[in-house]
C-alpha cells in the first residue's frame, strides 16, 4: 500500500497540483495586499473616503457608529462592504490570472500541424489514406 501511495503522490499530475496550490496561496496574498492597501484607499478617496469594511446593516433595528460597536453589542449585521470588498478582490484575481494565461500562451509557440493522413480520391473525392493506390469507394487507380 505504501508503493502505490507513493506512486500516486509522485505522478506528475500531482506534483504540479501541489506546486499550484502552493504558488495560488502567494497569489492570494499578493492579491489581497493588492486590493485592500492599494485599490481600496483610492476608491476611497474617489469615495469621498468611504471605508468599505466599516459598511453594514444592523439587523436589530438600533443604530451604531461602527461595525465594532455593533459587533461589540453583540448585534447580528450584514456586512455588505466587506462582500464588496471580497467581491472586488475576486474580479481583480480573475483579471491578473487572466493576464498571466494570456501571457504565458503567447509565450508557447503552437505545436507544427501534423501532416494529413488522408487525401481526396481525384474521381469519387472521398478521403482515402495518402498512399492509398485503389479507392476502397469507387475503385479506381490512384497514382501516388
Amino acid at each position: 500500500m505504501l508503493k502505490e501511495f507513493k506512486k500516486f503522490a509522485l505522478r506528475g499530475n500531482m506534483i504540479d497540483l501541489a506546486v499550484g496550490i502552493i504558488i495560488g496561496g502567494a497569489f492570494n496574498s499578493i492579491v489581497n495586499s493588492l486590493v485592500n492597501d492599494i485599490i481600496m484607499p483610492l476608491l476611497g478617496l474617489l469615495t469621498k473616503k468611504i471605508d468599505f469594511s466599516n459598511l453594514f446593516i444592523p439587523l436589530d433595528g438600533k443604530r451604531y457608529d461602527t461595525l465594532q460597536a455593533a459587533e461589540a453589542a453583540e448585534a447580528a449585521v450584514i456586512k455588505y462592504g466587506l462582500f464588496l470588498s471580497n467581491v472586488l478582490n475576486f474580479v481583480i484575481m480573475a483579471f491578473v490570472v487572466f493576464l498571466l494565461v494570456r501571457w504565458i500562451n503567447k509565450l508557447q509557440k503552437p505545436a507544427p500541424a501534423a501532416p494529413p493522413a488522408t487525401k481526396k480520391c481525384p474521381y469519387c473525392y472521398s478521403d482515402i489514406n495518402k498512399e492509398a493506390t485503389k479507392c476502397p469507394h469507387c475503385t479506381a487507380d490512384i497514382d501516388k
